[in-house]
């Protein structure tokens, strides 16, 4: 899936914002095209996950350095290199992403949508949770509620499955731990992106041409469709990343809470629906906690962002 909201941008208080109309039209397409990764991938099923995920890597460093040096932001860049911390909170988040990356493209290429709409539906709920255990943050009660919730709706769909829901939780973990790192290093999303896949470009590359040399390669001997889609996987990281960047400017925090559901939505009728996957009685009894669950977390985000409007 995609990459995590600039968690450097302030929410608004005011009722309506200059650009609203273009942030809500830039936020869906962002999503939209997220939603949609399943069936982008789905057609890479025939290519090892590793192997897309190194191609994902490759082709995002040529195409944000291209955005890099267009914008003028090569200087960022150099600056997130020379500070310590930085650097070192992005290498741990471009190992996060990467992971996350990888275990959605295996979700995906191995039947399992809608755990991967699961792992994203419960991400909010990891984020609150981090933010109490990380930074200190409390738990109001409407979040206590909804954290009660989504953990009962996991834990009912472990007992009655019988396994644990490893896609969901790793997907859900890794996103909300990138999330939290991101907000603390003090870089915008562009420039994060652009170190994160620098750091993994080497790793990526080197794997790439181990299997090229081996005759394992997919790209060059599996047709062109496959080769457009690996070589535009770095469009696709990057085109909704910016796009979501332009919507949180111009957008309230509240109004991006809401637009986020709209990407595991898709997911979950994508399995159900296109791909067919086992919806079973336990799903739905797990769903409909998480779910339940969702409404409290947007209730309380919405009231605390009228009460902030209030008070301003």
């Amino acid at each position: 899936m995609s990459i995590v909201a600039d968690q450097g941008v302030k929410s608004q208080n005011t009722a309506y914002q200059p650009g609203t109309g273009a942030g809500l039209a830039f936020g869906i397409t962002a999503y939209l095209v997220w939603g949609f990764f399943p069936i982008y991938f789905k057609a890479l099923a025939a290519v090892p996950p590793l192997q897309v995920l190194s191609h994902r890597i490759v082709w995002s460093v040529l195409f944000v350095w291209i955005l890099i040096v267009w914008r003028g932001k090569v200087t960022d860049i150099r600056t997130a290199f020379c500070n310590r911390k930085s650097l070192a909170l992005l290498t741990v988040t471009a190992l996060l992403i990467a992971t996350n990356w990888l275990v959605f493209i295996i979700a995906v290429e191995h039947d399992q949508v809608i755990q991967s709409s699961l792992g994203y539906f419960i991400t909010p709920f990891v984020s609150v949770l981090f933010g109490v255990l990380f930074l200190q943050e409390r738990l109001r009660g409407m979040q206590l509620i909804a954290l009660c919730l989504a953990a009962v709706g996991v834990l009912l769909l472990t007992v009655q499955q019988g396994q644990f829901p490893w896609t969901a939780l790793i997907l859900a973990v890794t996103f909300g731990s990138y999330g939290l790192l991101r907000k603390i290093v003090s870089v915008d999303s562009l420039t994060g992106l652009a170190v994160e896949t620098v750091l993994l470009a080497p790793a990526a590359l080197a794997y790439l041409i181990h299997v090229s040399y081996h005759g394992q390669s997919a790209f060059l001997s599996m047709g062109p469709q496959v080769n457009i889609l690996l070589v535009s996987a770095g469009v696709a990281t990057t085109i909704p990343l910016l796009l979501f960047a332009s919507a949180a400017r111009r957008l309230r925090l509240a109004t991006i809470g809401f637009l986020q559901y709209i990407t595991p939505t898709m997911h979950f009728l994508l399995a159900v629906l296109l791909y067919h996957e086992p919806f079973t009685r336990a799903h739905l009894g797990s769903f409909l906690f998480i779910w339940g669950g969702l409404c409290c977390y947007s209730y309380d985000a919405f009231r605390g962002m009228q009460a902030a409007r209030r008070a301003s």
